[in-house]
């Protein structure tokens, strides 16, 4: 928390270091600093705080609202892309011949740009009577699969050999190799993937929006006032730095998950050592 603290005012001096110093000295470029290509951060903040129209909701509560239905679709492709990520790598791991068949398929995957790929599923989907959100987390799912898949991987095959060999000298099942040491091996690799994968995620339902048409999410508050930059531009930055702050919570809550099932597994592991102990 302190160095996302410590980060966040390091951006917002150098933001305001650049546009003072710029104006100062007339330049220009790279990046005119006028108020409508650089507002002043408190100018963000402060339009937070101002009606989305006349008559209407703060901003801050209406991105608020929009916030909680990005992130559901954001939370349901997440979950569909590291279940079907998980479930790749783990064919992979018992299949060599599968894992040098279709890993260039996998990777091939995500040279396509997912801007081309997004109305493809809405179409689909609608042609399927999916619901259109879910059509949304689909599109999220597809950008949190491969570091989920690609991560798990490597922490599969991660274990000492003399650990497997170990484990089959004892005649351990393939799913006992597998929840037993293999896994808890993997939980580093696992979890790191899906900090990756959460920010995609929200990126996935942000683009799945556009297409979708829905207009209750954070894409189309994106779309609505990247159109109106050239009058009110502190609105699209406003709007950017509660996206961003939505991300940052999501990664957050997988790091907290993180640290409590790491710190479980460790005192799991010490009871056993110790219970080893002890009958020896």
């Amino acid at each position: 928390m302190l160095s996302f603290i410590v980060v966040t005012f390091v951006l917002i001096a150098i933001w305001e270091g650049y546009k003072l110093i710029w104006l100062q000295m007339g330049w220009i470029r790279p990046v005119r600093p006028d108020n409508t290509t650089m507002p002043h951060v408190w100018d963000m903040i402060i339009e937070l705080f101002r009606p989305v129209r006349r008559g209407g909701d703060l901003l801050i509560l209406d991105l608020a609202a929009r916030s909680f239905f990005t992130l559901r679709e954001a939370f349901l492709g997440f979950v569909i892309g590291g279940i079907f990520g998980f479930a790749l790598s783990v064919l992979f791991v018992r299949s060599t011949l599968l894992e040098r068949s279709f890993m260039p398929y996998v990777v091939a995957s995500q040279t396509i740009p997912i801007i081309a790929i997004a109305p493809m599923v809405v179409v689909w989907g609608g042609r399927l009577d999916f619901p259109q959100w879910l059509s949304v987390a689909v599109i999220s799912a597809y950008l949190t699969f491969f570091p989920v898949a690609i991560n798990t991987l490597r922490g599969l095959k991660s274990p000492d050999p003399t650990a497997l060999e170990l484990m089959r000298s004892y005649a351990a099942k393939p799913r006992e190799v597998l929840w037993k040491l293999q896994v808890p091996s993997a939980l580093p690799y696992i979890f790191t993937a899906l900090k990756v994968s959460a920010t995609a995620s929200v990126i996935g339902a942000l683009i799945g929006e556009l297409p979708a048409g829905f207009g209750d999410g954070l894409g189309r508050a994106l779309l609505t006032f990247s159109q109106q930059f050239g009058a009110r531009s502190v609105k699209l930055y406003a709007t950017v730095i509660v996206t961003a702050l939505v991300g940052v919570i999501f990664v957050t809550v997988v790091t907290l998950v993180e640290r409590k099932t790491l710190a479980a597994g460790s005192r799991d592991f010490e009871v056993e050592l110790m219970t080893g102990r002890a009958t020896g």
